[in-house]
């Protein structure tokens, strides 16, 4: 299935004396790049947010994922100070009140707002039973930016393919033309050379011949067969139900290749108009396919 790596999924749900939110977004990335911000108080969901992201098949993407939880009970957990944090972020609100000649309004109450400054202690089984509750929300925030991630992609696969059938069609076109133009090559040749020979004698058997191989060599038949091949591997991996961009990604370079050396090849013009459309439509397609996970 075409997953895009760009979407949004969020979340929101109290559970457990928590009013947990959890957003989820991603940018374009060569590799999966999972960032995670969680309370100060919840870091140790860290390590296995990153684990469950990964656990969903999403395997490309810059991806950030914003963690809120409110404690609206404490339910036996007990709160502390994290004397180390707060020192530290006392003695930079008070550089920023000197520095910039704010109101030095520093209180107990202003100083809580950041609620970093706090740590808890619990038994394992009450880590467990935080995970527990947190599980279900982020299951939710990832459910909605997978599904985001899907939409998107079904989109890029339609534009993908309507712009591959136009490449393809253009390639039908060049085949009959093709033949076309390696009958006028070859003929086009041989005039050329009795027109250099001139009076000289020409052995008519060798003339053909020769003629005959240059004409093969500017002939494009193995590359639009090559092309129908790619053509088929393009659509197999188009809807193949697994990760798709790099594979796309390099094999329209190997379609690329075959398109030029086509127009390298062919003298007709208007094989050429047809490779230079062909080409635009490729390009449209390769920029499409950097956006595919």
């Amino acid at each position: 299935m075409i997953r895009s790596m760009t979407a949004f999924g969020r979340a929101k749900e109290e559970r457990g004396g928590r009013d947990i939110t959890v957003e989820i977004k991603s940018v374009n990335n060569r590799y999966l790049d999972c960032s995670v911000k969680v309370p100060h108080l919840f870091s140790y969901f860290e390590e296995r947010i990153r684990a469950y992201i990964s656990s969903r098949q999403i395997s490309r993407g810059k991806i950030d994922v914003f963690v809120k939880i409110d404690v609206t009970e404490q339910d036996g957990v007990e709160i502390k100070l994290d004397e180390a944090y707060t020192k530290s972020y006392i003695a930079a609100l008070r550089t920023l009140s000197e520095k910039f000649g704010l109101a030095d309004d520093i209180s107990t109450m202003r100083v809580a707002q950041n609620r970093d400054i706090f740590s808890f202690k619990s038994a394992d089984e009450d880590v467990e039973r935080e995970w527990a509750n947190f599980l279900p929300v982020l299951t939710e925030a990832v459910d909605a930016f997978v599904a985001a991630r899907e939409r998107e992609g079904a989109n890029m696969k339609a534009d993908i393919e309507e712009k591959k059938a136009r490449v393809m069609a253009l390639a039908e076109k060049i085949g009959p033309l093709s033949e076309a133009d390696k009958a006028a090559s070859y003929e086009r040749i041989k005039a050329r050379i009795r027109q250099i020979a001139g009076e000289v004698p020409l052995d008519e058997g060798r003339l053909i011949t020769e003629c005959g191989l240059y004409a093969d060599k500017l002939a494009i038949d193995e590359e639009l067969v090559r092309l129908a091949s790619h053509f088929d591997e393009f659509d197999r991996i188009l809807n193949a139900n697994e990760p798709a961009g790099r594979k796309l990604d390099f094999l329209l370079q190997e379609i690329n290749r075959e398109t030029n050396t086509i127009g390298s090849k062919a003298s007709n013009a208007e094989i050429a108009k047809y490779v230079v459309e062909m080409k635009s439509e490729l390009e449209k397609i390769r920029e499409q396919i950097q956006n595919i996970e």
